[in-house]
């Protein structure tokens, strides 16, 4: 491993407004997935799968139900007299509004932070995009290519989110041409926001942009600098999507109900780590039916479930019908319901004899703690 010459940082932030119905009370971070997951874990444990052993993470708001999940960051190995994981709030001083923008800001108000770290290596991520990748052959490939910059990328149809780099590769795998929010037709090669670079190269881009009052660090950092530094490209395999939006989110989420593609993220050897909760096995009552679909512990079934994912403690009483479905941590499902193509928060009820419906591409969603 060596990852514990590199400090993590993470947005948990970024692109909230994708996904605003789900947002509106938590960061991107904390927003559940996979039964039992939160999309932060899935940065995390990329890197301290490979011995990052300092984290930061970057938040502005509605960082509650974050802090609560992250807790002393004991999960993942990160709860250390030394080191460890570090919550890094907005910062209020003169001339700095105290709330995060974009990302120059956001490293601006951390540069007390990366200053006191000793790590050479410095990798950043953002929790809309579900990978899980090895970062130490990105470091290989790093120092192989002699690289300042390296960009883990996807090849794929671009997400449609604010200044989403594409990139141009050489045949060598650097960097030509960089193109911010280009709106590309088919498939590109975009980059999923996963960054390694020298942190006294980043120390010094951060202070040059901010010394020309330049606020993108997509457009005044990268794209600008793309003849200067070497950039390259680390392409990530395997299962690696982005959240742009809530039909992403649904359909990504639903992917994961097939097994090679839930084996790929799911990965033994860099296992995903998150929060434990301890609670009572899955209960399927009789006559109940389940099929296709991932259920986590302590939910109850009674009724019949197809092709959906349960978070914990979901109930699904005896005659109710759940199908295509997403239900949140402590959702209650009554007799004689039915969804089909529902995405419900936590703690909603839907009482008996209630039916909602969706679309593939425009699933319901029912907001946390609603009685329907």
């Amino acid at each position: 491993m060596t990852g514990n010459n590199i400090l993590g940082i993470i947005y948990s932030n970024m692109y909230d407004e994708c996904l605003s119905e789900i947002t509106a009370l938590r960061t991107m971070g904390s927003v559940p997935f996979a039964g039992r997951y939160r999309l932060i874990d899935f940065a995390l444990s990329n890197m301290v799968n490979s011995g990052i052993e300092k984290v930061g993470v970057i938040t502005k708001s509605n960082y509650q139900s974050l802090m609560d999940h992250l807790g002393t960051g004991k999960p993942w190995d990160l709860s250390r007299k030394t080191e460890g994981m570090f919550i890094l709030p907005p910062f209020s001083s003169a001339g700095n509004r105290g709330n995060y923008i974009n990302r120059v800001e956001m490293l601006r108000g951390i540069t007390g932070f990366i200053g006191r770290s000793n790590e050479d290596y410095i990798l950043f991520s953002d929790c809309n995009s579900v990978l899980n990748i090895d970062v130490d052959e990105l470091m290989d490939f790093h120092t192989d290519n002699n690289a300042d910059i390296s960009i883990v990328y996807k090849h794929g149809v671009q997400p449609q989110l604010d200044n989403t780099m594409t990139l141009r590769l050489g045949d060598d795998g650097r960097v030509e041409q960089i193109a911010v929010s280009p709106n590309a037709l088919g498939e590109v090669d975009y980059s999923l926001n996963m960054i390694l670079m020298k942190r006294s190269l980043l120390q010094r881009l951060v202070r040059e942009a901010l010394s020309m009052n330049q606020e993108s660090f997509e457009r005044d950092i990268l794209q600008r600098n793309t003849e200067k530094l070497r950039i390259f490209g680390f392409e990530a395999k395997g299962f690696a999507r982005t959240i742009d939006s809530m039909v992403s989110y649904f359909r990504i989420s639903m992917e994961l109900l097939n097994p090679d593609n839930c084996a790929e993220l799911f990965n033994a050897d860099r296992p995903v780590y998150t929060k434990v909760r301890d609670d009572m096995p899955a209960i399927y009552g009789l006559g109940s039916t389940v099929k296709n679909s991932l259920i986590a512990n302590g939910c109850i079934i009674d009724g019949e479930v197809e092709n959906s994912i349960l978070f914990r403690g979901v109930r699904v009483e005896k005659g109710a019908v759940v199908r295509n479905s997403i239900l949140m941590q402590g959702s209650f499902v009554a007799s004689g319901a039915s969804l089909n193509y529902t995405i419900t928060d936590k703690s909603v009820a839907i009482t008996p004899n209630k039916t909602l419906s969706g679309a593939e591409n425009y699933p319901v969603f029912v907001g946390k703690g609603i009685v329907i």
